[in-house]
């Protein structure tokens, strides 16, 4: 299975991940050195901590 989720950090420390077709997806960078990462399901992100994007 590809990673598709982008799961980015955001300015206060949230962790998120943002889906195609999301509003955000197609502008969100993934920053490695921040902690942020690719994810391959919405199960994966959850249970590393992260939440989904609410827009």
């Amino acid at each position: 299975m590809a990673a598709t989720l982008k799961g980015n950090i955001s300015a206060s420390g949230e962790r998120i991940y943002h889906m195609p077709g999301q509003r955000y997806y197609s502008r969100t960078w993934i920053s490695f050195w921040r902690g942020e990462r690719w994810f391959c399901s919405e199960a994966e992100a959850r249970r590393a901590g992260w939440r989904r994007s609410k827009i």
